[in-house]
């Protein structure tokens, strides 16, 4: 079977919504293609493709026929560079076209009382300042347009070209009728041809602007890598540049300095500063065995560090990937936007036929310059640039903010169906709680009951398994060896340690094996009372000690619940534990809706039955057992600071653990959504509006092309709210 696999191309060539649509349909019909999503905002395209199917290189070819081009998005994001050496030109289209801008003021119906040069009004003159403007530096409009029709489709360039071209050469008709007859008095456009190319490159200028701060969030998070390492070599520093650091390093990290890549304190203590990467504004102390992100800063002491990852690998480099996938991610709101620009320009331009010989025919009778003009603004206003920026720019703030608060859309979907949610299930352990439980009280009832519940859990990864560990160790409880082990998922363990049978679980698991128990159920409950989580071990079919185990409720769990339920949410706890100890939990979060002994398959069928029952279900999860429900949710919320695998299955991770990042991340979804509906509504009306007025004969056409490089500018603007919004 292919396996499939993704690759995210740079595309130019793109002018317009249409641009994208085309693309994406033309690709699509390629065999080997499962999935495309083309974003005019960054002008990338992510396409999912079936390897063995079909290659890059002809993906990028069928890019080529289609008429543009593509090259694999490369990882230093100079994207700057090409619009620098188009500035050039934009002014050079500027100096040709303000003369002949200056000549509109002899077409107004009253008396400017402005000096008004015959030259400038000499046709030869005009015809010499627009031409370059029209096919050297209009050049593109032209290769684009023609692109688009030998396709079989038409977009943005199709209208400027008609527009522009219709005006240049009817008044080079015009200037030959002059020059043929003296005495004649031509109607000269050229001024409407050039000032509209102007108008198009200025409005495109500025949108590029506007677009290049949607995407400050990548470029502050790039910004936060640091550029050198300090490597110890021999007992010896050594400054390298960061690409040479490699995994088993060992790395001095002096207060002040960048943590370089993530990696493990060796020695020394520090307090780290970690609120760049997780939100968090309180530093973390940090000492030996602690876990250290890259691109965080180390503050007191120098902490001596083994590099665990580094390159691509790293927390950061991570973070930047997924904000990135989401800002070129497609949400399933665009899809009304892709449809109606589908069909869009063909519409127009028979609109602007229509208009054209309604005028010529019956509003003003073999005027023929009158019903150019109005064809003209028909086609140049109606441009659907807006309508394709609408969505995606507000998917880019609103992701770009979201990872300035440590909250990782993995894409546009994510975001647009975060404010849908009516449910959020929390997982306790990691989530709700700290996820670092310890032992509290003992129940010896056979010798050695400790040495031999540690030294099996000392293979399981489990929390409560660790808690035993740690506090077999801090009583200097020798471990024993272990012959064979298994887990038992959601109830404990079964191992055999030094040829003796021993089972360390649940009271269902205790009950499974013939275990006797309870004689000590009225000690259990009260250890369970108290929020205390109660492991049995059993030696031998014998029960040989109960461990109670306490995990502490986040600082910011209540805060975090009880501003969900502000927001209309309804909020529920799901665990593993026992009912008590659950109930414990929940009553100091004030969660109302507890369900426990439930296990990691079990999880995933409750996301289930709260979907039948017509709710929008957000899991919240840290463990590898709540991955299934993470990808059963309508939406899953991996916590950060738990395992690889939850975060990789998760549509959101929130970096620092942080349960009020949840609310934020409602919020934000909320007002980003409100802004993605102002944006398509004022497309929309804006067309809607003026399409109309420029059939009617009221809009000149270099005030259509203005308005339409303003729409395109505004939409963008409209998006960039979002970079201020509180949340």
């Amino acid at each position: 079977m292919s396996q499939q696999k993704h690759v995210t191309m740079k595309i130019t060539g793109m002018t317009c919504a249409a641009c994208a649509a085309r693309i994406e349909k033309g690709l699509q019909r390629m065999d080997g293609i499962a999935d495309v999503a083309v974003n005019l905002a960054t002008n990338r395209a992510v396409v999912e493709y079936y390897e063995g199917m079909v290659t890059i290189e002809h993906i990028v070819e069928k890019m080529n026929k289609l008429g543009y081009k593509a090259q694999i998005q490369d990882s230093k994001h100079k994207s700057k560079q090409k619009q620098h050496q188009k500035q050039p030109l934009l002014f050079v289209s500027i100096a040709l076209s303000l003369p002949l801008l200056y000549t509109m003021m002899a077409h107004l119906p009253i008396s400017t009382g402005l000096p008004m040069p015959s030259l400038l009004m000499n046709p030869w003159f005009q015809l010499f300042l627009a031409t370059p403007v029209q096919f050297y530096i209009g050049a593109p409009f032209y290769m684009g347009a023609y692109r688009a029709l030998r396709n079989k489709s038409a977009n943005m360039d199709v209208l400027v070209a008609l527009g522009t071209s219709a005006a240049y050469f009817y008044s080079l008709y015009e200037a030959v009728q002059a020059f043929i007859h003296p005495g004649y008095v031509p109607s000269l456009y050229f001024e409407t041809s050039a000032v509209l190319i102007t108008l198009v490159l200025v409005g495109k200028y500025f949108e590029a602007l506007a677009k290049g701060r949607t995407t400050e969030a990548i470029t502050k998070l790039l910004s936060l890598q640091a550029k050198e390492a300090i490597v110890l070599q021999d007992g010896q520093e050594k400054r390298v540049p960061i690409e040479k650091v490699q995994v088993g390093d060992l790395l001095l990290v002096k207060p002040g300095e960048k943590i370089p890549v993530d990696g493990l304190v060796v020695s020394g203590s520090s307090s780290v500063d970690e609120s760049m990467i997780t939100g968090e504004s309180i530093p973390v102390d940090k000492k030996e065995g602690d876990v250290v992100i890259g691109a965080t800063i180390n503050q007191q002491g120098a902490l001596t560090i083994r590099a665990e990852k580094v390159g691509k690998d790293t927390a950061l480099a991570n973070i930047i990937r997924i904000v990135e996938e989401a800002q070129g991610s497609k949400a399933p709101i665009q899809r009304l936007a892709d449809v109606i620009s589908g069909i869009f320009v063909p519409i127009v331009v028979g609109i602007a036929l229509v208009a054209f010989v309604i005028w010529y025919a019956w509003v003003m009778p073999g005027d023929l310059p009158k019903a150019l003009e109005v064809a003209i603004s028909v086609l140049v206003i109606a441009c659907p640039c807006a309508l394709g920026l609408a969505t995606p720019t507000s998917i880019m703030v609103g992701t770009g903010k979201g990872a300035e608060q440590g909250i990782l859309f993995r894409a546009g979907k994510s975001l647009e169906m975060a404010h849908k949610i009516h449910t959020i299930l929390l997982d306790k352990t990691g989530t709700v709680t700290k996820g670092k439980p310890e032992v509290t009280d003992i129940l010896v009832l056979q010798n050695e009951m400790l040495s031999y519940a540690a030294s099996a859990e000392g293979v399981s990864e489990h929390p409560l398994a660790h808690a035993i560990v740690e506090y077999a160790k801090q009583q200097q409880i020798p471990l024993k060896s272990v012959d064979s082990f298994s887990a038992i998922v959601g109830h404990g363990l079964k191992a055999l340690v030094e040829g003796k049978e021993v089972i360390v679980g649940t009271r269902k698991l205790m009950k499974e094996y013939g275990i006797a128990f309870s004689m000590y159920e009225e000690k259990l409950v009260e250890f369970e009372k108290h929020g205390k989580t109660t492991v049995m071990v059993a030696i031998e079919g014998q029960l040989a000690g109960v461990i109670a185990v306490a995990d502490t409720v986040k600082a910011s769990s209540n805060e975090a619940i009880q501003a969900l339920k502000q927001l209309g949410l309804e909020v529920c706890m799901v665990t593993g534990d026992n009912q008590r100890t659950a109930e414990f939990i929940a009553h100091q979060v004030q969660i109302d809706h507890v369900y426990a002994e439930v296990l990691p398959e079990e999880k995933a069928d409750l996301v289930a039955k709260l979907q039948k029952q017509g709710k929008q279900v957000a899991m919240v999860g840290d463990g590898i057992n709540d991955a299934p429900a993470l990808a059963r949710a309508d939406i899953g919320i991996a916590i950060g600071t738990g395992t690889d695998v939850a975060i990789e299955t998760a549509d959101i991770t929130l970096v620092g653990g942080d349960l009020r990042h949840i609310p934020k991340m409602i919020q934000l979804s909320r007002k980003t959504m409100k802004n993605i509906r102002q944006n398509l509504f004022w497309a929309l009306f804006y067309n809607s509006i003026g399409i109309p007025i420029a059939a009617s004969g009221l809009l000149e056409p270099w005030i259509a092309g203005a308005a339409m490089a303003f729409s395109s500018v505004s939409v963008v603007a409209n998006a960039l709210r979002l970079k201020r919004v509180n949340i």
